[in-house]
């Protein structure tokens, strides 16, 4: 059965949960098994330079033991994928940058809520690499802990408020920056008025596509 393992570089095992939960509607029985891992080397969060650099040996070490037809970094600043991809000679998607192309192909500007403002940096040098970064209208941070965005109440305020503020700075589409934010997703969407994307959804579903076009499988697995 072909395997795309989804890699929490945090250690979170929280975050890791909400993450299952958001790629769980892509499980369908005789489709490709969408597994998440927690790396438990990581930190709580990836909310500096130094978090994301820290990752980043034993994210390689981890792919190169594991058997994945698809690797997924659920991760919205995509440490270490540059690395990571020379570690194994399967895809290796990053969330962040699967999120940006979901949110151009819908439309032509977009916005981004980020964990904390350190995380601007990472979100621009991953923009500039893919070069896309004069499509982002606007990027707010809400400057919280992941503890705080897990809690299924006490961040949606924030961030429908910081949504709406994206939308009012032209963009069309949001991202949802962190993958702490997954289950808040629906109840944003419905408050801004714009689509919202949920970093390892748009990753998850890359990594089907990518699957199923490889392999070939029946068309009664996407039914």
């Amino acid at each position: 059965m072909p395997r795309i393992l989804i890699l929490n570089p945090n250690c979170s095992t929280a975050c890791s949960a909400g993450i299952d939960a958001a790629v769980a509607p892509f499980r369908h029985p005789g489709g490709p098994v969408l597994e998440v891992t927690t790396l438990d080397e990581g930190p709580p969060a990836i909310y500096s330079w130094r978090d994301w650099h820290a990752v980043v040996e034993p994210l390689c070490r981890r792919i190169e033991a594991e058997t994945a037809d698809v690797f997924v970094i659920a991760c919205a600043s995509d440490p270490g994928i540059e690395a990571a991809r020379t570690a194994t000679d399967r895809p290796v998607l990053g969330v962040f940058r699967s999120a940006v192309a979901m949110a151009v192909a819908r439309a032509e500007r977009f916005g981004v809520i980020a964990i904390v403002e350190a995380s601007k940096a990472r979100h621009r040098a991953a923009l500039r690499a893919m070069g896309l970064e004069a499509r982002l209208a606007v990027e707010i941070a809400l400057n919280v802990s992941m503890d705080t965005l897990l809690d299924a109440e006490a961040a949606r305020t924030r961030l429908i408020q910081a949504a709406r503020r994206c939308v009012e700075a032209g963009a069309e589409t949001v991202i949802l920056g962190c993958t702490g934010m997954a289950h808040h997703r629906a109840a944003v969407e419905a408050e801004c008025g714009v689509p919202v994307i949920e970093p390892c959804q748009a990753a998850a579903a890359l990594a089907v596509g990518h699957v199923l076009t490889s392999l070939h499988l029946p068309a009664s697995v996407v039914a």
